[in-house]
């Protein structure tokens, strides 16, 4: 069984894909992380982002040893995940590691959960389960402001907001790929919702299709 959950960035869909892991037992691919190693490679021996070849040559090369740098989680990181995803011989070097995670997720789990931007619509448009989470841009941006604060970092509300407009901008007009949600998808506006209800909501899609029994 593979649950595709696709959305914008700070929607919450990385909050639910743990949860729902965690609750059905599914091991779990943060395909976002495979953007963000390979923006970070590229950026660390001094690349251009821009640059096509360089970057597909990263994606090649990246290990999933490399996945769990914690510079992965920096905002450097998510802009610059931003801008590779775009290429798209990066995009097709990366689909074979996912698509493999997704059919043959590590033992002893029992299926697989991969949250990402085109989890639904291209690398699993076969998943049992696709769920597209999002949020208003303003609201997405007070969460993303806050946890920069939590953080212990110096942040400014109105740039936050400003690089969340601009990474939608260019996941959603990218010419590979771009971030709709699937037909089939069921759309999970969390602005107004917290975690649990969230969590709620699609065990309670995931059991309507018959497919799993509630956690």
């Amino acid at each position: 069984m593979i649950i595709a959950i696709d959305g914008p960035a700070a929607a919450g869909k990385g909050t639910l894909a743990r949860r729902l892991a965690e609750a059905y037992g599914f091991a779990l691919l943060d395909t976002g992380l495979l953007y963000r190693a390979v923006g970070m490679k590229v950026v660390a021996a001094d690349g251009d982002l821009d640059d096509e070849e360089g970057a597909a040559r990263a994606a090649r090369a990246l290990r999933p040893d490399e996945l769990s740098n914690p510079a992965l989680r920096s905002d450097a990181a998510a802009q610059a995940a931003s801008k590779v995803a775009a290429i798209a011989p990066v995009r097709a070097a990366l689909l074979d590691f996912q698509r493999t995670f997704a059919h043959q997720p590590p033992s002893p789990a029992k299926g697989a959960i991969l949250d990402g931007r085109d989890i639904a619509t291209t690398v699993c448009p076969d998943a049992e389960i696709k769920l597209f989470v999002t949020a208003s841009a303003e609201i997405r941006a007070k969460r993303r402001y806050k946890e920069l604060l939590d953080r212990g970092l110096s942040a400014i509300y109105a740039r936050v907001l400003e690089d969340l407009e601009e990474r939608d901008a260019r996941d959603k007009a990218r010419a590979v790929s771009p971030l709709v949600a699937a037909p089939d998808a069921l759309v999970i506006d969390t602005s107004a919702m917290d975690a649990d209800r969230v969590f709620a909501t699609a065990v309670d899609f995931i059991k309507s299709r018959n497919v799993g029994e509630r956690p």
